[in-house]
């Protein structure tokens, strides 16, 4: 391993990815450290102030972790495609009674300069960005207070766009990830390049730290990235049905469910592309969807709100990488101690 994680005192090479949405709880975030490893709270969704409970929770517990933030990055929608999708869906909302707003597309930045504030109020080991590079003046105001900073990235060319900004390392996420791409060119199609293919082509452009992860299932899929030249291996998926995780029922009983049988990309949820579970609503809305993020993202909410509530996997966004199969129920230590096989 690197002296980044060395540093932290990190001794199992296996990281637990945010999760934005729930599923990373702090009771996630502690079991991975506990292990020898380290977890990540995502600040995705949260306010400020719930961002700063979550640290603090961790924070008493001793153990070293890190918060991703979602950067601002906005892809714009245009308004007539918004509403026309706002129609298409209302059949499904009105199974549930609701109204979706077909008026002005809701933007906004999941408060972006307050969760800021906190991470540089109140320091925490690492922060990891996503979605988008950060203004330099973040990146060296958090590494004045003593944080270590990473970038998510997809390519070796958004690599090389990290490193210019200024960040320590890199987090490296294949397409086979579950959940959002953390690409910054949400309107191109995402190569389907294989996590140590996509690890040793970023290797080459970099010297620095690179955390990996897309698509980890097993033991050999873990030496295989760290063999490409990564320092660590992440994982996200393989921990939502842990004890645990804050993952709804229904999502972790899907992953089990014989009737799901693949992983599909789609920005019918929210606009921007991200790998879930195959389901009515991928299947039904993905071809009218209309890029656009966080607009759609606000649309579609309420009916997966409702979707959850209800336990209703056609409508839900299942967020999976394409090793679902091999998640299971069981402590997040033992997930990480049984990956940490070949080691």
């Amino acid at each position: 391993m690197s002296r980044l994680l060395d540093d932290l005192g990190v001794s199992l090479p296996i990281l637990a990815a945010p999760m934005a949405g729930g599923s990373s709880t702090p009771a996630l975030v502690t079991a991975a450290a506990r292990a020898g490893g380290m977890g990540f709270l995502a600040a995705g969704y949260k306010t400020a102030h719930a961002l700063a409970e979550q640290i603090d929770t961790v924070r008493t517990e001793g153990v070293p972790f890190g918060v991703n933030l979602f950067v601002p990055a906005p892809v714009p929608v245009a308004p007539e495609a918004y509403r026309r999708y706002a129609q298409v869906l209302q059949p499904e909302a009105d199974r549930y009674g609701l109204r979706l707003n077909a008026g002005e597309p809701v933007e906004d930045d999941d408060d972006w300069a307050n969760k800021v504030d906190v991470l540089i109020a109140s320091p925490v080991p690492l922060v990891s960005f996503t979605f988008g590079v950060p203004d330099p003046a973040v990146i060296k105001a958090l590494r004045r207070a003593g944080t270590t900073v990473l970038q998510s990235v997809t390519s070796a060319d958004e690599a090389r766009q990290a490193s210019e900004a200024g960040v320590d390392a890199l987090v490296v996420q294949a397409s086979a990830a579950g959940g959002h791409s953390a690409t910054l060119t949400p309107e191109r199609p995402l190569a389907p390049v294989p996590l140590p293919d996509l690890v040793a082509d970023v290797r080459r452009s970099t010297t620095l730290p690179i955390l990996a992860g897309g698509g980890i299932a097993t033991p050999a899929d873990v030496t295989a990235t760290l063999r490409a030249g990564a320092d660590a291996a992440v994982v996200g998926t393989l921990l939502l049905r842990t004890d645990e995780s804050g993952a709804a029922a229904a999502h972790k009983a899907a992953l089990t469910d014989p009737a799901f049988t693949e992983t599909v990309l789609t920005r019918a949820f929210t606009g921007r592309p991200a790998r879930g579970l195959r389901n009515h609503f991928t299947e039904r809305y993905e071809a009218a969807a209309p890029a656009g993020y966080p607009a759609v993202h606000h649309l579609t909410a309420p009916l997966r709100r409702a979707a959850g509530a209800a336990g209703d996997t056609r409508l839900l966004h299942l967020w999976a990488g394409t090793g679902y199969r091999e998640a299971k129920a069981e402590t997040a230590t033992r997930t990480l101690q049984r990956l940490a096989g070949r080691l």
